[in-house]
C-alpha cells in the first residue's frame, strides 16, 4: 500500500471535484495539494489549501497558458522512481518534490468539434500538458495513482475511502490501464480531425472507433454468435428506412461500396456474400439495373443492391418486383422513396459520401493484419501483348471485367459483354474450376459468349483457361501477366486470333 501525501491536479472540468480533494483530505489531512491556476482559484474558495504549479517550478504560466505543467520539476516529481537510489538523489539534488497522485480531466475536444467549425477555437483545446501528465503517470504505476478524468472520480473516491488514503499496485495498474486507453482514444479524435483535413493523402487512415460509436448487433455472422459494429456509419450513410443494419448487411455495404466506387459511369450492382452477382453500366440507371438483374435473377434475391446514380419512380416501380435486404444510392426522388418504404424491413441507405478508409484489418491466429487497400484500377500500365489489337469498346469492356474481378474472392474469373456482368466463377481453388463455373452460369441464364471478354485476378500458368474461354466465344483477355509460362498463353491467343491485356497487376481477395 503506498499513501497519498501530495496530489498534483490539472483539470477542465470540475465536477465531482471538490468530494474528490475533501474525501482524500478526510484521510490525511496532511496531504498537499498542488494546482494550476483555474482550479486553484476554486478550491482557494472552498477553504482548501493549496500550492500552485508557478510555486513548484519558479518560472510562470506561458504562451496564453499553453506551457504550466511541462517543467522538469513537475515531470521529475511524476516519473520518479521509489527504489532507484540515483532518482532519489537526483530528487534532492534539483529540490523535486515526489508527487503520489495525478488527477487531470483533458480540454474537451470532441465536445469543441461538435460546437464549432472555427480551426483556431479547434486547435486551442487539444491538450498537451493534461495528456503529458497522464502518459507519465500511467507510465510510472508501480509509485502513481492516475485519475485521467472526471468520470473516474466516483471510483477514486471509493478507493480512497476504502483504503484510507492508499492505493495498492492493482489500482494504480487499474487507472494506468484507463489512462492510456483515454489517451489514444483523446489521440484518435485529434487525428480524426486533421484526417479530414488532409483527405485521403493521410498516411494511416484508419479508424479505431470510440465506444461510444460502438453498435450492439442482433448476433455475428451466424445467430449463435455475438458481434459488434465499432465505427460511425452517419457518416457514410442516411438511413431512410428499415431494420438495424446486421454483421452481415455491413459486410455486404462495404463491398458494394468499394465496388460501385470504381465506377463512374451509371452503374448498377446486385450482391450477394460480399460478390457482385449481377452488375451493369448503362447511360440511365434503369437499364443498368435491368442488366444487372439479368446476369442472375435468382442469387439477386434477397442481395443487397447499390447504384451511383438517383432512383427515380420508374426504376422504383422495377426493382420493387424483387424482394431484396438493402437497396444503397446516391439519392431518391419522393415518389420512389413513397413506394420502396412500403416493405417496413426493407433496408434503404443513402450515401453521405465517399470518405472511405485506406487500410483494412483482419484478425489473424493471434495478432493482426494490416494492408492498404487495393487502389489500382489497371488502366495504369494495361497494354496489349497479343498481335491482335483491341477496339476502344473492347477496351472498356475489359477494364470493365477487372474492375469488377477485383472486387470477386479469388480464384476468380468474370465474363463480360457490352459493359454487362454475364457471370462470374469465384471462391475456387482452381482457375480452371472458376472458368467453367462462370461459363455454366452464363449459359444457365441464356447468354452467348461470342464476342465477350475474360478478365482473371491472377496470372494463368498455363494456357488451359485462355483455350476453354476461346472455345465458348471469348475473343478477349485481361490478366495480370507475370507467369514464367506467359508465353504460351500469349502464342495460343496469336494462333487463335484473340486479343490479350497484360496489366501488371494482381488482384488476390481472400
Amino acid at each position: 500500500m503506498k499513501k497519498i501525501n501530495r496530489v498534483l491536479i490539472s483539470v477542465y472540468d470540475k465536477t465531482n471535484l471538490l468530494d474528490l480533494i475533501n474525501n482524500l483530505k478526510k484521510t490525511n489531512k496532511k496531504v498537499q495539494i498542488i494546482s494550476t491556476g483555474g482550479t486553484k482559484k476554486i478550491l482557494e474558495e472552498h477553504k482548501i489549501n493549496v500550492t500552485s504549479v508557478e510555486e513548484i517550478t519558479e518560472y510562470p504560466s506561458i504562451l496564453g497558458g499553453r506551457v504550466k505543467t511541462l517543467h522538469p520539476k513537475i515531470f521529475g516529481g511524476i516519473l520518479n522512481r521509489s527504489k532507484n537510489t540515483i532518482d532519489k538523489k537526483e530528487l534532492i539534488k534539483y529540490n523535486i518534490l515526489n508527487i503520489d497522485m495525478v488527477i487531470v480531466d483533458l480540454y474537451p475536444f470532441e465536445e469543441t468539434l461538435k460546437t464549432t467549425d472555427k480551426e483556431e477555437e479547434i486547435i486551442e483545446k487539444i491538450d498537451i500538458g493534461g495528456v503529458s501528465l497522464i502518459r507519465a503517470a500511467a507510465k510510472n504505476y508501480k509509485d502513481i495513482l492516475v485519475i485521467p478524468g472526471t468520470e473516474e472520480f466516483p471510483k477514486a473516491i471509493k478507493l480512497i475511502n476504502a483504503k484510507n488514503g492508499c492505493s495498492d499496485l492493482n489500482d494504480r495498474l487499474l487507472f494506468a490501464q484507463k489512462s492510456f486507453y483515454k489517451t489514444s482514444q483523446y489521440e484518435f479524435a485529434i487525428s480524426e480531425y486533421f484526417k479530414k483535413k488532409v483527405g485521403n493523402n493521410s498516411i494511416f487512415p484508419i479508424n479505431f472507433h470510440t465506444p461510444d460509436k460502438s453498435i450492439t448487433l442482433r448476433y455475428g455472422e451466424n445467430p449463435h454468435q455475438k458481434g459488434m459494429y465499432y465505427g460511425d456509419l452517419n457518416d457514410l450513410f442516411e438511413q431512410l428506412n428499415g431494420k438495424e443494419l446486421s454483421y452481415n448487411n455491413l459486410l455486404d455495404i462495404d463491398a458494394a461500396v468499394h465496388l460501385i466506387e470504381e465506377f463512374s459511369e451509371p452503374s448498377f450492382g446486385i450482391l450477394k456474400h460480399n460478390n457482385a452477382c449481377g452488375f451493369a453500366s448503362d447511360n440511365k440507371i434503369i437499364n443498368a439495373w435491368k442488366k444487372a438483374l439479368a446476369g442472375d435473377p435468382i442469387s439477386a434475391f434477397g442481395g443487397v443492391l447499390i447504384t451511383n446514380g438517383n432512383i427515380d419512380l420508374e426504376c422504383a416501380e422495377e426493382i420493387n418486383n424483387l424482394f431484396f435486404e438493402i437497396l444503397i444510392a446516391n439519392s431518391f426522388s419522393q415518389e420512389a422513396l413513397k413506394l420502396l418504404k412500403t416493405k417496413k424491413n426493407r433496408i434503404i441507405l443513402k450515401k453521405k459520401n465517399t470518405n472511405l478508409e485506406n487500410m483494412s484489418f483482419r484478425t489473424v491466429l493471434n495478432g493482426i493484419l494490416c494492408q492498404q487497400r487495393d487502389h489500382i484500377t489497371d488502366s495504369d500500365k494495361a497494354k496489349t501483348v497479343s498481335n491482335l489489337k483491341v477496339s476502344e469498346s473492347k477496351m472498356s469492356d475489359l477494364l470493365f471485367a477487372s474492375k469488377i474481378c477485383k472486387h470477386t474472392k479469388s480464384n476468380a474469373i468474370v465474363l463480360v459483354k457490352n459493359k454487362q456482368l454475364l457471370a462470374s466463377g469465384c471462391g475456387q481453388t482452381s482457375r480452371v474450376d472458376a472458368l467453367k463455373q462462370a461459363i455454366l452460369k452464363a449459359k444457365h441464364f441464356g447468354f452467348s459468349l461470342e464476342n465477350s471478354v475474360m478478365a482473371s485476378d491472377a496470372f494463368f500458368p498455363f494456357p488451359d483457361c485462355v483455350e476453354i474461354a476461346n472455345n465458348e466465344g471469348v475473343d478477349a483477355v485481361i490478366q495480370p501477366g507475370g507467369s514464367k509460362n506467359d508465353h504460351l498463353s500469349i502464342e495460343y491467343c496469336n494462333e487463335n486470333d484473340m486479343a490479350m491485356i497484360f496489366t501488371g497487376y494482381r488482384h488476390f481477395k481472400h
